[in-house]
């Protein structure tokens, strides 16, 4: 057993680690990140964000393919196995695995694969397997080991045929049938990947409306388009038990429903990766879900142990875990970057994309703000009627008096790019935000930015 002293050991590759460590290792600091795999890039990479999204992208690509008459020239309509998308997924992965791997190395930063306990405040132990153990000890510790699907006891994981949002990752299989319990962002986001892969689909929804985070009339667009292609959305149900045959599942709710289907996949809570780390040792405890609480600098109740990322809790998104590791190293080392995480942009991915920043009409009705709302239509807007995915709105949100940019709301394609141009005009100062800025200023034609001018002109047009 080996013991090598650090400035700072950060638990966890994910984003939120990898802010942490480059940030530190820029400032000059010895820096050492410990990984449970073998590679590099967290749950993000391996079993979340990145196949997920890039799973979505190839779906995407076999739908639009299917609903263009240009090609069927070429093909009669395609339809791709399960299997055959997640090759795209791994392509990206191992891609992004290999450029992360160069930050460390370029950095100068040590990587150390295997599980970690603490054993006191200063040190930490790195169980590699087959006996063999490093200890590492460090002035400060970064907790962001992230998160994983909370998986309730009753429900047997281990059948071939019932899956979480990781596990559905590995399958082999293309179910003519499955059903999701849980419509969140995770499962919606596979609700819209099987779907377009030509699957039925039945989304179990334990809430009374889709994604109820959002604005009411974004959510309601997924759900009617969802709905149009097929998908069945069950609002109000609530799980009692999922019975697995060789052939088949079946699920039964407490309102007397029972739903046979090929395949089952949870998609409801996560929890995050805690249970390993001999918190005890330090004098540290989570909640119920595996969260550690922090304060505004990310720091945990003992002094130099600090947490980022989905092991926080909200908004456990991977832009915001990013900076969520950089703002915590940037105490630590004092080099003027930590910034307060606050009006982080929403990205769902949904087939079209949800995309959200600042407040909802609920939220500023709520409040007693005098809004007013500018919309702009996809099917109106001639780039998207040139690419074809002429189905989506952006909606703006604006004071009526000083005009200030208040909430943008998109449903359409690339919904995640659209809503940036707004983002950045609701972050100028000194009555730089104002919705004036988008039919004061020449926008390239035709794109999907001319939307802001023809949405800013929709709202100006109800108040003056």
């Amino acid at each position: 057993m080996t013991e090598t002293q650090y400035d700072l050991v950060i638990i966890g590759s994910g984003p939120s680690g990898e802010g942490a460590a480059m940030n530190a290792a820029k400032a000059g600091r010895k820096v050492a990140v410990i990984d449970m795999r073998q590679r590099v890039g967290g749950n993000c990479t391996h079993q979340g964000t990145i196949p997920s999204k890039a799973l979505r992208h190839a779906v995407h690509q076999v739908m639009q393919f299917n609903r263009n008459p240009m090609f069927r020239h070429i093909s009669e309509q395609k339809w791709l196995s399960y299997s055959q998308v997640r090759e795209t997924a791994q392509r990206v992965i191992d891609k992004q695995v290999a450029m992360r791997a160069r930050f460390y190395s370029r950095n100068g930063i040590d990587l150390y694969y295997g599980v970690a306990s603490f054993v006191d405040n200063h040190s930490i132990q790195v169980d590699q397997g087959d006996e063999q153990a490093d200890v590492l000890t460090s002035k400060e510790f970064i907790i962001a080991t992230g998160s994983r699907p909370w998986r309730p006891p009753a429900v047997d994981f281990s059948h071939p045929r019932i899956f979480d949002s990781d596990t559905i990752l590995n399958s082999t299989e293309t179910p003519r049938h499955i059903v999701i319990y849980g419509a969140g962002v995770i499962g919606s986001e596979y609700a819209s990947i099987f779907n377009g892969l030509g699957c039925k689909v039945d989304l179990i929804n334990p809430g009374g409306r889709l994604l109820a985070f959002m604005d009411d009339e974004i959510s309601d667009a997924l759900s009617y388009h969802l709905r149009g292609h097929g998908v069945l959305v069950r609002h109000n149900e609530t799980f009692q038990s999922v019975e697995a045959f060789d052939d088949h599942v079946v699920l039964a709710l407490e309102s007397g429903k029972k739903i046979k289907a090929d395949a089952f996949m949870w998609a409801n809570g996560r929890s995050g990766n805690t249970d390993t780390l001999n918190l005890e040792a330090v004098g540290l405890e989570a909640n119920r879900r595996g969260q550690l609480e922090v304060d505004e600098h990310y720091r945990t109740s003992v002094e130099n142990i600090y947490a980022a990322g989905d092991v926080v809790g909200w908004p456990s998104l991977a832009s915001a875990a990013y900076d969520q590791g950089r703002s915590a190293s940037g105490v630590i080392v004092q080099n003027n970057t930590y910034r307060h995480i606050n009006d982080v942009p929403t990205g769902i991915y949904t087939i079209p994309e949800i995309s959200s920043v600042g407040q909802t009409e609920g939220e500023l009705t709520d409040a007693k703000v005098p809004y007013e709302v500018g919309k702009a239509y996809f099917k109106d807007i001639a780039r998207a009627q040139i690419t074809g995915e002429d189905v989506g709105v952006l909606k703006l949100l604006f004071h009526r008096e000083t005009l200030e940019l208040l909430g943008i709301h998109c449903f359409g394609d690339q919904a995640a790019e659209i809503l940036h141009i707004g983002q950045a005009i609701m972050a100028q100062k000194n009555g730089g935000n104002t919705i004036r800025y988008f039919i004061e200023h020449t926008f390239n034609y035709p794109t999907m930015a001319e939307a802001y001018r023809v949405a800013a002109l929709n709202g100006l047009n109800r108040i003056f």
